[in-house]
């Protein structure tokens, strides 16, 4: 529809929009180029699924010409994109007519938006004060269920709005959406509700970590990895992914004796929006009954929303915003809607976490087991409240995957867990002037010659002297989540390496601190801290000196299995890759990464002069364990428990004998669960001899 030519030309025409849009200074004399990029930026969204902006972008301009438009209305035309719903479908699967349109929401970005908004709201309503509903926007993708005689009839997509693709037979692969309820009990025959597919932060990240082990590319977000999976057509892989859904909307209602399918007004049935909210959940649906919250009036709303906004990154899954709703179902159908939004609703917009930006370079980063990584150098591009100018490409593969060149326009996006990501590279934007990216031969840090090993996508540095990797190694080492040295971040072991104070991991523990005094931004009480930490980490268990020692695919579950096979660290080079695997959750590969590390004569020294320092080789715990109540038990936590953290549960488990695994198998004995448990309550369902408990019954397991 659109030739190289003209996309170019529409996205340059964009972005000098949008530079006057920061300026304030569109007039009437740019509504046919607003109108036009607009309808090209929904043809790139709705029909490619490739957009070349991203939603706040599209939305700073969609909002400028309905104001426009809204001050004269004369200026009006019937094509105008604020007077439909964008259209466009793909072609794999058979289009359905929703039984009520699907409206988009009117976007805001500030309270002011909101006052705006409520203003309007009273007006048309009459009322001096509103009452709300306020719930998460969930950011995934959009579907409609029909129901029948309380059975699952179809399941479609948005679509357009008017007609969705027909994905029934995907959508039966999610658990949390029942293939039945018992509407019937309140006269309902027939039902269409709206609602959200979502892969949650954990699932998202097991499912890359999953591709990454098979060497595939990882997915961009849980956003983007749930719109493509509904598109699948191999239902398997489909289950396999582990979606999840919110239901939030009843859109259309029949009641039974109600002929030719007349509409029945849902409040015969139910009176406001936390009703129906509320009647989802008792039905078996996962609706946002927990997360909403209902206030009077707008500045409730938006405190609300500040608050919520604070701990958006600790939910379980990714949201862009807050969706207000008039809670009356009455007010609702007074309000009415236009052609493109209720008036009754209206979405609040978190702070944008895409935008558009140069690649202007790629440097390579040498990490602690010599893998290569590039990274790019971007323009400074502000997502999210946070500035962006360098983002990890992963590997070689990733690269060419994305076909990413110096030059490139490309789409970032920075995901819950704050870590930049290339969405992609817009290769319709190129002009020539684009340079091929060369991945290196040698080693950047030590010139050695780079290899890469079989069934791995990555480029290593395999000179276990290189200083990159010394750094990296001394740095994992301190961290918080090995032996957690205060006062010993990345910062101060490359300060100190630069100084010479520092040469490899036992150096930690024979620092010059007469020296370091000298040196500035130390002081005598921050050294004394300093020494403290480092004495303090001495006494670390043994499974933190494991991880920290940052072996190949050994993590802290991995680490804590060795600690409880061994009574003192060295005896593990006694054992070949054979005996390691019969340990619990050991494979061939990582008991051959432990192997290799342990038959390494320089690590098995390096060993023994952190004995020798002081540090603590043997399992003292293992000598206390054995007569514990847990003794010779399995344990896996999931969920978010009442009142323990999980790592205070394992440790709990750990005290008396228990052994944690690190996944779900016949292994395990019990899986103790909290909410949003996830994956693993799945899978351990459909083994018999697991059994599974909550955490109250693991507390009465540690009194008996």
């Amino acid at each position: 529809m659109y030739s190289p030519a003209t996309t170019k030309e529409l996205q340059h025409t964009t972005t000098e929009l949008l530079k006057v849009v920061h300026e304030h200074a569109i007039t009437t004399s740019h509504l046919g180029s607003l109108r036009d990029v607009l309808r090209f930026h929904e043809y790139r969204y709705y029909i490619l699924n490739d957009p070349l902006i991203s939603d706040y972008e599209y939305d700073q301009l969609y909002k400028e010409l309905e104001k426009l438009e809204a001050a004269d209305p004369s200026l009006i035309t019937p094509n105008s994109p604020t007077q439909r719903v964008a259209k466009g479908l793909g072609n794999d699967f058979k289009k359905v007519q929703h039984l009520v349109p699907m409206l988009s929401l009117e976007n805001s970005y500030n309270a002011d938006d909101l006052y705006d908004w409520d203003r309007k709201a009273r007006e048309a309503s009459g009322l001096d004060e509103i009452e709300y509903c306020v719930e998460p926007k969930f950011d995934g993708a959009s579907i409609s269920l029909i129901y029948e005689d309380d059975l699952l009839t179809r399941g479609a997509t948005r679509g357009d709005g008017t007609e969705g693709e027909e994905i029934t037979t995907n959508i039966r692969q999610i658990k949390s959406i029942p293939l039945s309820a018992p509407f019937s009990k309140y006269g309902i025959k027939q039902i269409e509700i709206r609602g959200e597919i979502l892969m949650s932060k954990k699932n998202f990240k097991a499912y890359n970590d999953q591709l990454a082990e098979e060497n595939l590319p990882p997915l961009a977000n849980p956003r983007n990895a749930a719109s493509g999976t509904l598109r699948i057509k191999d239902a398997k892989e489909v289950a396999r992914r582990n979606l999840e859904a919110f239901l939030y909307h009843v859109g259309f209602m029949s009641m039974a004796g109600i002929q030719n399918n007349d509409q029945q007004s849902t409040v015969n049935v139910i009176h406001t929006h936390s009703d129906a909210l509320k009647l989802m959940w008792e039905l078996g649906f996962r609706s946002p009954e927990k997360e909403k919250k209902v206030v009077r009036g707008i500045q409730a709303v938006i405190d609300h929303i500040n608050e919520f906004e604070e701990k958006r990154d600790n939910l379980p899954y990714e949201i862009d915003g807050m969706v207000i709703k008039v809670n009356d179902l009455q007010l609702q159908d007074k309000m009415g809607m236009t052609s493109h939004h209720p008036r009754w609703a209206i979405a609040y917009k978190f702070k944008a976490r895409q935008g558009t930006s140069k690649l202007r370079a790629v440097e390579y980063q040498v990490g602690r087991t010599g893998a290569v990584t590039p990274v790019a150098k971007i323009d400074p591009v502000a997502i999210g409240g946070v500035t962006v100018t360098s983002i990890s490409l992963h590997n070689e593969d990733f690269i060419a995957d994305k076909d990413l060149m110096i030059g490139d326009t490309v789409l970032v996006e920075r995901a819950g867990d704050v870590i930049p990501y290339i969405v992609k590279s817009m290769a319709e934007l190129r002009n020539g002037d684009e340079e091929k990216i060369q991945f290196p031969e040698y080693c950047p840090i030590c010139n050695s010659k780079l290899e890469k090993p079989e069934g791995e996508a990555v480029w290593r540095c395999m000179n276990y002297h290189c200083e990159a990797q010394i750094v990296e190694r001394i740095i994992h080492f301190a961290s918080k989540d090995a032996m957690d040295i205060r006062g010993m971040g990345e910062a101060n072991v490359r300060k100190f390496y630069e100084l010479g104070f520092l040469k490899e991991i036992p150096g930690l523990y024979q620092l010059p601190y007469d020296q370091i005094k000298k040196t500035e931004g130390f002081g005598v009480k921050s050294v004394e801290n300093l020494q403290a930490a480092l004495e303090n980490s001495k006494k670390q268990p043994l499974f933190r000196l494991i991880n920290a020692l940052g072996i190949r695919f050994v993590g802290e579950a991995t680490a804590k299995t060795l600690a409880n096979s061994t009574k003192h660290l060295l005896d593990i080079k006694e054992k070949n890759s054979e005996e390691l695997q019969q340990l619990e959750d050991i494979g061939p590969r990582v008991a051959g990464s432990i192997h290799s590390f342990f038959s390494n004569e320089e690590n098995i020294e390096m060993l023994g002069q952190l004995e020798q320092l002081g540090l603590q080789l043997k399992n003292e715990q293992k000598e206390q364990q054995h007569d514990g109540n847990l003794t010779g038990i399995t344990f896996l936590f999931t969920g978010t428990l009442p009142t323990l953290k999980r790592s205070q549960a394992e440790k709990i488990a750990e005290q008396q004998g228990a052994t944690i695994l690190s996944g779900v198998s016949a292994k395990l004995n019990y899986l103790v669960v909290g909410e949003d448990a996830g994956s693993k309550l799945e899978k351990a369902k459909k083994i018999s001899t697991i059994k599974i408990i909550n955490e109250e019954e693991f507390l009465d397991m540690l009194k008996k």
